[in-house]
């Protein structure tokens, strides 16, 4: 039978939309899934003495706050400016905030404490005691409590916000470092003497889960994923383990830089970072599924720049560093010294798409 000419025009034409909106569809999903190239935009100079750890973001406030050595130093992030600083401390490393957005606790490792402070006037309002060393520090919203972890002790310390009284002292099986939760009463901590996770009970205090990360080695940095269930944590052998926060297992792996200190997952965007200090990089992550995961940039930042913080509303990253001069000599309770810092060098480094 012999086609008419009207309907091979009609086919014909068919076949050309049926094209044009599969070129289209293609787009959509190219475009969905396209991530930006970071750059990094400012650089504060916030210059001061002495060095830094943990660093943490109030979107809502427009404040970062920076664990500095002897105190915390609060920066505003709409204008790099330093607001104001809270001192008399032995030695701070992580800095986190309640859900009302009125109080703030520090982990004081120098003075074996945990401080209280209220997030207006930057006073210390309490100093609690902990373990030897708190390091690692995280407030759990599901039970109101703050979490910190004692890097000398191998102990969690556990603290009701509503008292400001420790409630209970939580033996771990090595060295913890960085924590995370999960917001429905689950707390994840790294092992980095055992290369292990393990999860914590929130509300009964125990530790219900001990799993490996191999092949990742000394685990520091630790970032979630509530939404899929996956944790992300860096280690020092150049690699980012993927974690089922139900089973445990490593779903992936990744490769990122050398001298991680700092993971963070920005749940917008589906981005992962690991801040990497001795390269002065910042791996960028793309999570396309909960089982898949691509390093998409290696953006250059700065020698130094291990740990960051991260806005959640614009993904904007900032981190920290300064200029570096010799070690000290080495001694027997210091066998591998840090670098000196060079006084007045200390910088934010603000990371961002624009």
């Amino acid at each position: 039978m012999k086609m008419k000419i009207a309907d091979y025009r009609n086919g014909l034409r068919l076949l050309v939309v049926a094209a044009g909106a599969m070129l289209l569809c293609g787009a959509g999903f190219a475009q969905m899934h396209k991530t930006p190239k970071f750059h990094v935009e400012k650089t504060w100079r916030i210059g001061g003495n002495g060095g830094w750890d943990y660093l943490t973001a109030d979107p809502g406030a427009h404040r970062l706050y920076i664990a500095r050595g002897n105190r915390v130093q609060v920066i505003d992030t709409d204008t790099g400016k330093l607001l104001g600083e809270m001192g008399g401390m032995g030695g701070t490393h992580g800095i986190v905030l309640d859900t009302n957005g009125r109080i703030g606790y520090v982990s004081d490792g120098g003075d074996n404490v945990v401080r209280a402070f209220d997030r207006t006037t930057l006073k210390v309002t309490a100093s609690i005691p902990a373990g030897k060393n708190p390091d690692g520090i995280v407030f759990d919203p599901a039970t109101s409590r703050v979490f910190a972890f004692n890097g000398r002790s191998n102990s969690a310390t556990v603290i009701d916000t509503a008292t400001n009284r420790v409630l209970r002292t939580i033996p771990l099986p090595g060295k913890p470092e960085f924590p995370v939760s999960d917001g429905q009463g689950n707390i994840y901590d790294n092992i980095e003497s055992k290369s292990e996770i393990v999860r914590i009970d929130a509300h009964s205090f125990k530790v219900t889960a001990t799993w490996p990360l191999a092949p990742c080695q000394s685990p520091s940095g630790l970032a979630i994923d509530r939404a899929h269930h996956r944790l992300f944590s860096v280690c020092h052998n150049k690699v980012m383990a993927v974690v089922n926060t139900n089973t445990g297992h490593v779903v992936a792996t990744v490769p990122i830089g050398n001298g991680p200190d700092a993971s963070r997952y920005d749940s917008q965007r589906r981005l992962v970072f690991s801040s990497n200090g001795e390269d002065g990089t910042l791996t960028v992550v793309k999570e396309y599924s909960a089982n898949r995961y691509t390093p998409v940039q290696t953006l250059t930042t700065e020698k130094g720049a291990r740990t960051m913080a991260i806005d959640p509303s614009t993904g904007t990253i900032y981190l920290v560093t300064a200029k570096f001069g010799p070690p000290p000599p080495a001694t027997a309770a210091h066998p591998h010294p840090w670098r000196t810092v060079l006084p007045g060098t200390f910088v934010v480094l603000v990371v961002g798409t624009k």
